[in-house]
């Protein structure tokens, strides 16, 4: 009478497994694409956090430029500059 029963328990159980198995496939996968959203998010706040400080940088160099008619060297970057000697402008020596 099985032959008759559309719904063959074999048949069944073994769709049942298959699905079961497709099921923990997606699962595994979709907890992948989890760990690697948050791992985006997280890449993306460091990235932003960055982006803020250079634009703090450039904010600090900016507002240090001098006016337009001031003439005055500056030194944007806070670093010595060693001063300008003019007898060394490369002539050989003679001795």
């Amino acid at each position: 009478m099985n032959e008759l029963n559309p719904l063959n328990s074999d048949h069944d159980e073994a769709s049942l497994e298959a699905l079961n198995a497709s099921v923990k496939r997606i699962s595994e996968k979709v907890n992948l694409i989890q760990d690697a959203i948050r791992n985006l998010q997280q890449s993306r706040s460091q990235l932003e956090s960055k982006i803020e400080d250079a634009q703090k940088r450039v904010q600090r160099i900016l507002s240090r430029l001098p006016e337009q008619g001031d003439s005055r060297q500056l030194n944007l970057l806070g670093e010595a500059i060693p001063p300008t000697n003019s007898e060394d402008d490369s002539e050989p020596t003679t001795h």
